[in-house]
């Protein structure tokens, strides 16, 4: 019988308090910690009205909602909510000294048994770990948000990380109903950011420029190759076209795709003039309160929609 494990996060907001609806819908224990008591209130709320959403999308709940949030306690002390706990999934802000911190503390004050996890999405695992004696249990496990709803977990080892935590930690996200990828070499922005990015970069290259417009680019994408983007991967696709056609397109497009190793003009232009997108009103383009709630809605229904799709 496979046993519930205790769970520590630490960190409350959207990471944080999205990884614990994963692991308490699955019937696991979650200490959820924060050093404000009032985050940690919110985070409750929060993982209420999104369990409440998931089951009106028409996906199954295990439980009860009064049940699985049963399972989840708040906690503004790390050391006792962390010391006896199974596995601690960092969800802090993207601070690399901040994190080395905490791993430094969690390492002293957790059962030498305790797998140690970040979350961070971009840093070094290696870099995060550097402060911490025991690091052969420390590890990356990227979320995608929001977790309660991406399957992907990238979970990523140093060079130092064991292959008992690494399997320890695979096996458990297989049980909660995660899709975990290994990454065997712990790069800046591990496989998906990576690509990601890379995507980013050529679509702010694109509008710098001026090949074509922010609106644009995006029909380009959600309209064209984007619609073939859950049921075939790029190297699926490639291998679907021809390797030969691939290697010709490559051959004679490659040298004119961007290569920056800094951030687009327009980019940095936004920043600077402090149009930051959603949380300002205004960055590519102009967002009023009703567009932002519209374009959240889209994505969780569209993403709840495919999650049901598959239940």
């Amino acid at each position: 019988m496979v046993k519930n494990e205790n769970i520590a996060i630490i960190g409350s907001g959207l990471m944080g308090y999205g990884i614990a609806i994963v692991f308490s819908r699955a019937g696991h224990r979650v200490n959820l910690v924060d050093v404000d008591e009032a985050n940690l209130q919110n985070a409750i709320k929060k993982i209420k009205e999104n369990l409440q959403t998931i089951a009106a999308s028409g996906i199954k709940l295990e439980d009860s909602v009064d049940e699985i949030l049963s399972r989840v306690k708040t906690c503004t002390d790390m050391e006792s909510a962390c010391e006896k706990s199974d596995f601690v999934f960092e969800c802090v802000f993207e601070d690399i000294k901040l994190k080395q911190s905490l791993f430094q503390k969690l390492d002293a004050i957790c059962d030498s048994d305790t797998i140690l996890c970040s979350n961070t999405s971009v840093i070094s695992i290696t870099e995060i770990a550097s402060t911490a004696k025991k690091k052969e249990r420390i590890l990356g496990t990227h979320w995608w948000n929001p977790p309660y709803l991406i399957p992907l977990v990238e979970v990523i080892r140093t060079k130092d990380t064991s292959d008992a935590c690494m399997k320890k930690c695979y096996d458990l996200l297989t049980r909660v109903g995660k899709k975990p990828v290994f990454v065997h070499r712990d790069v800046p922005g591990f496989v998906g950011n990576r690509m990601q990015h890379a995507l980013w970069r050529e679509a702010f290259a694109i509008i710098d420029e001026g090949i074509c417009d922010a609106e644009t680019v995006d029909i380009c994408v959600k309209s064209g190759f984007g619609m073939r983007l859950p049921v075939l991967g790029p190297v699926e696709n490639a291998d679907m076209v021809g390797l030969d056609l691939t290697l010709s397109v490559h051959n004679y497009l490659l040298k004119y795709l961007s290569t920056s190793p800094a951030p687009s003009d327009i980019l940095k232009q936004n920043v600077s003039l402090n149009k930051l997108g959603f949380k300002t009103g205004e960055g590519f383009q102009k967002w009023d309160q009703d567009k932002i709630e519209k374009s959240r809605k889209n994505l969780a229904g569209y993403l709840l929609k495919a999650l049901a799709e598959k239940d």
